[in-house]
């Protein structure tokens, strides 16, 4: 391991993770435990916190990127910061393996009290074809890229001859019927019907969008009173809504779905923009530690935001 002399030697308060809750943690605590002669020092890969409520507003082209984004530099000024992943926590022996951004040699870092806020990355399935196909939306960057291959792909089809390639440039698909997913697909059809107003060469009925929804409604967390009248809107304005529906391959863009749960075929098409947005997961590093795992692979914490074990709460891990 390499050296860490660079670092404080004043008591650590660890947190793993610069998203909404890393942010804040360090944000509220830095002078606090400043003033107590300890230090709060945050590791995460980018140096700025993405707000993800906003990531389909990106999408869509309503807001700026940075609009979205908040440097850590910027508003942790009595915070350590750290450019880097945590790969690994050994809690008993209070330490923490750091890797740093730039590639260079790993690190271990000592802490006092430690708090895992690394929260989640995209849940993905082995579909053929979807990790070279598919566009996430997790990160400021893929709302970005989606934003532009929309508004490309809509210039370069209206350039094309009626046909199966035109269809492909002109058809947009997002799986997964959760409330990301449907903002992302709602923010996408007002972008895309912007677009075609000032395009003379298109209409909107030239552009087809697909939402694929594995489970029979869409937003389980809303009632499913709310969740219909939200597939009418969507239907309303254009968008096919298929439901009890799932990805099955992606290979080369050519989309193969099927009936759930019966696996029967259901439709074949193509397209050159698939968004993924079908749940989220555990972030791995939690794998890592010597910390207790629930079996949907989270660390195991109390109501009060306490790691806690089969004996109770771990001292000094949030």
């Amino acid at each position: 391991m390499a050296q860490t002399s660079n670092f404080s030697d004043r008591p650590r308060i660890l947190v793993v993770g610069g998203g909404y809750v890393g942010l804040y943690v360090a944000h509220k605590l830095q002078k606090k435990v400043k003033d107590h002669g300890g230090i709060v020092t945050l590791v995460d890969p980018l140096p700025y916190m993405t707000y993800q409520p906003f990531l389909p507003e990106v999408a869509g082209g309503n807001i700026e990127a940075r609009h979205a984004v908040v440097s850590h530099r910027m508003h942790l000024t009595d915070t350590e910061l750290i450019s880097g992943k945590v790969t690994g926590v050994n809690h008993s022996s209070r330490t923490a393996t750091v890797e740093p951004a730039d590639g260079s040699e790993p690190f271990e870092l000592n802490y006092r009290d430690i708090v895992i806020a690394a929260g989640a990355i995209t849940r993905t399935f082995p579909i053929e074809g979807l990790a070279e196909e598919g566009i996430g939306l997790k990160t400021i960057e893929e709302a970005v890229a989606l934003r532009n291959q929309l508004l490309e792909r809509i210039e370069t089809g209206s350039l094309m001859e009626p046909g199966a390639e035109r269809d492909r440039a002109l058809t947009f698909v997002v799986v997964g019927g959760g409330f990301a997913g449907i903002e992302a697909l709602a923010e996408m059809e007002d972008l895309a019907r912007a677009a075609v107003k000032k395009n003379k060469r298109l209409q909107r009925s030239d552009i087809r969008f697909v939402l694929v929804e594995a489970m029979g409604r869409i937003m389980p967390e809303v009632t499913e009173e709310q969740a219909k009248w939200v597939v009418q809107h969507l239907q309303a304005r254009g968008v096919q809504v298929k439901l009890n529906t799932s990805l099955a391959s992606a290979k080369d863009g050519k989309l193969k779905l099927i009936n759930m749960p019966d696996k029967s075929p259901a439709d074949e098409f193509e397209t050159d923009t698939l968004v993924w947005t079908a749940g989220v997961q555990a972030n791995p590093v939690v794998r890592n530690t010597d910390f207790p795992i629930d079996e949907r692979g989270r660390v195991r914490a109390s109501a009060e935001l306490r790691i806690t074990g089969d004996d109770g709460p771990l001292d000094g891990a949030w």
